[in-house]
């Protein structure tokens, strides 16, 4: 009989397995808190001083930094958001199932995106 299930990890795995989520989702909530303080920070700093935030002389505009931050903290949000989504699957015994073939996703993949959701040809095949 083998070890591996084809629901997803074997058992004795799921722990490394919500290990390395959980681990990634402190990173993740660390990263979000990070990038909410710069972005306070730019909008107190620009709220001291009346510049023109268009036409910053020392280079970037202002605009742009607070666009920036706002979009690595949506895509921090989403990363977060993702991998409560694989926690949860992990719970139900769906972790580490392609959502596009059933097929199980290898485990390489899920070493480098443990929030996975697609094997390597489904994603390729729909790409987002």
């Amino acid at each position: 009989m083998s070890e591996h299930s084809d629901s997803g990890p074997p058992r004795e795995h799921e722990q490394t397995v919500h290990e390395r989520l959980s681990a990634r989702r402190i990173e993740t909530r660390a990263q979000i808190t990070a990038l909410t303080r710069e972005y306070e920070g730019i909008v107190e700093a620009n709220a001291l001083v009346a510049i023109d935030d268009e036409h910053d002389p020392e280079g970037s505009s202002t605009a742009f930094e607070r666009q920036h931050v706002v979009a690595l903290l949506h895509r921090a949000r989403a990363h977060l958001d993702e991998l409560d989504q694989a926690l949860r699957r992990l719970e139900h015994g769906a972790y580490g199932r392609c959502e596009g073939c059933g097929e199980p996703i290898p485990a390489e993949r899920l070493e480098v995106r443990p929030a996975a959701t697609l094997c390597v040809r489904c994603a390729e095949a729909h790409p987002r």
